[in-house]
């Protein structure tokens, strides 16, 4: 991935619909061959987004530049949407089979038969529906008719993708095995993405770089592990996963650690705050270890506390496990440790969590 060439970037956007501001972005650089993802609740402007960079949204206001020119509209816009592909979250595919709905994006640009006769096999293949070639777009199932949109998308050989919520209608089997095409295929063509998802999972697999939007704007943009472990701000941590989320006051500073004051307990983090600043703690669910009196020794974590059980929610490979600590914890915990640990609610169990797994935020 090119890290300092922009190939696409937006300054000063704003747009309305139906008289109702939906996108005020300054500023946004998007990177040769990265995958940038946008997460967000609805409506926060992640399709609005999609579609303005895709120039299929006018803007009221801002200017978009592709490769350092601006375009602009007309012909400066139909030449760079000839250099781009767009995936919806539906597929849309024409009343054909499998292979004249890939060789249609090549057709329109006029590509010679023998170069489609190339082309469209390979994309067909690299998608895995080397087989379908000859079914009607009308008996594809939901994987497969994605697989062909991606391919048709593909085949035109674009220097960016964007791709609205392409994977949020399929079941998880085929979405996993979708995701993984699609990862080893950007990666393998070097195409520069951007995808729209409300699925932090997904982003985090596939992403270079998240942009967290709210409103219409982007109130967080970095590497995964950046918005995941260290989030700007209360909204972004609680859209990422952070289940334990605490105000408190902190009380003693030094030495690089913090002791916070939350009301029902007091938290040990890593920071070069200074006593009095008012903060919130951050604790990941996955970051918080449960033990019983009996197995606590040896444990190394600054933070440890007993607790009672208040809930057991299974969520497939794991259960997320509710804490009353004098405040709400939140521990993610395998099922062969559940079984293990014999938990259940009402018992008491004691949690702990390393001061290095507190992102503390100043407010």
């Amino acid at each position: 991935m090119n890290t300092t060439v922009p190939i696409l970037d937006i300054r000063d956007l704003q747009v309305k619909r139906g008289g109702v501001g939906v996108l005020d972005i300054p500023a946004l650089d998007i990177r040769e061959g990265e995958v940038l993802s946008l997460i967000g609740p609805n409506g926060a402007g992640k399709s609005s987004l999609l579609l303005v960079l895709a120039c299929l949204l006018p803007r009221r206001q801002g200017t978009l530049h592709f490769r350092g020119a601006t375009v602009a509209s007309g012909n400066s816009a139909l030449a760079y949407r000839r250099k781009t592909a767009m995936v919806f979250q539906e597929p849309l595919l024409f009343d054909a089979t499998v292979r004249d709905n890939v060789a249609a994006g090549l057709k329109l640009r006029n590509l010679s038969h023998a170069d489609i006769l190339k082309i469209v096999p390979a994309c067909l293949e690299r998608f895995g529906i080397g087989h379908l070639s000859g079914r009607h777009a009308r008996k594809l199932s939901g994987g497969e008719a994605q697989r062909t949109s991606l391919a048709r998308a593909f085949a035109i050989q674009p220097e960016i993708i964007f791709l609205d919520e392409p994977f949020s209608s399929l079941d998880p089997p085929t979405r996993d095995g979708l995701i993984d095409d699609l990862q080893r295929i950007l990666r393998e063509t070097g195409t520069t993405a951007v995808m729209a998802t409300h699925d932090r999972n997904e982003a985090l697999r596939l992403s270079d770089r998240v942009a967290v939007m709210r409103e219409g704007g982007i109130v967080q943009i970095g590497a995964p592990e950046a918005i995941m472990n260290q989030p700007r701000d209360e909204f972004v941590a609680s859209f990422v996963g952070v289940e334990t989320i605490l105000s408190g006051e902190i009380v003693k500073a030094g030495s690089g650690t913090v002791i916070v004051h939350v009301p029902g307990g007091d938290i040990e983090a890593v920071g070069a705050m200074k006593t009095g600043d008012r903060v919130v703690c951050c604790i990941r669910p996955e970051q918080v270890t449960l033990s019983t009196g009996a197995s606590q020794e040896g444990v190394s974590a600054r933070n440890n506390f007993e607790g009672k059980i208040v809930r057991i929610a299974p969520m497939g490979l794991f259960c997320k496990v509710s804490l009353d600590c004098g405040f709400f914890l939140t521990a993610y915990v395998t099922v062969p440790s559940v079984e293990n640990l014999t938990l259940q609610e009402g018992q008491s169990i004691f949690a702990s969590f390393k001061a290095t797994a507190v992102h503390l935020i100043r407010k």
